[in-house]
């Protein structure tokens, strides 16, 4: 039910893509979503950065990077995967412009484009990881420990942006609301984030073979 207030629909209560429009366009300043949101991006980026710091800390107390004669990290095809999950940015993005506009269709379709390169991604890597492990422990010296926390942890993050996307598409299949859009608008700044968090992740693991 949508309720009106001064002739306006409540930003929590607009449903339909008309109400969503006219609600989005009233509303002063970012919702309580992306504010809850940027929180937690802060505290994520503090984590990774306390995992940066102690990977360099590690590197440059070291005499030998990687230690025990562990190869280091390939190149091309992390830098492939990396730019193919921050082109989902551009999707993520599109589908919230899409859903303030009160176009639940497209915006459905952006999700499902961006979902089906990061289930990509990730599926790619879970294997990737795995085989790693098989063929170095993680607790074979602190060079492995540092490395496979820190991917673990990036594709880690990159789940949970997956099962964000889910669980958005399941919301679409009933409709728009505006806590519809303004969770899309949330989510999409969540992938913003994890794809700069992948790119710190990414450079700082590459940057053993200098």
């Amino acid at each position: 039910m949508t309720d009106y207030v001064s002739g306006a629909p409540r930003t929590t209560a607009a449903e339909g893509p008309i109400a969503v429009r006219e609600a989005v366009r009233a509303r002063i300043g970012p919702p309580a979503a992306w504010w809850g949101m940027v929180i937690l991006i802060a505290s994520e980026a503090m984590l990774f950065a306390a995992f940066v710091a102690t990977y360099y800390y590690l590197r440059f107390t070291s005499a030998a990077w990687p230690q025990g004669g562990v190869d280091p990290p390939k190149v091309v095809v992390p830098l492939i995967l990396v730019a193919c999950l921050v082109a989902t940015v551009v999707p993520m993005r599109a589908a919230w412009l899409a859903a303030r506009a009160g176009r639940v269709a497209a915006a459905r379709l952006f999700v499902l484009c961006a979902l089906v390169v990061q289930c990509g991604y990730f599926a790619y890597e879970v294997h990737d990881f795995s085989d790693q492990l098989d063929k170095v422990g993680i607790t074979r010296n602190a060079y492995t420990s540092i490395y496979y926390t820190l991917l673990g942890a990036d594709h880690a993050h990159v789940a949970l942006g997956i099962l964000f996307n889910l669980w958005l598409l399941g919301k679409f299949v009933r409709g728009l609301t505006t806590y519809r859009v303004n969770a899309t608008q949330a989510i999409a700044l969540y992938w913003y984030a994890v794809s700069v968090i992948t790119i710190v992740v990414i450079a700082t693991l590459l940057s053993a073979r200098g």
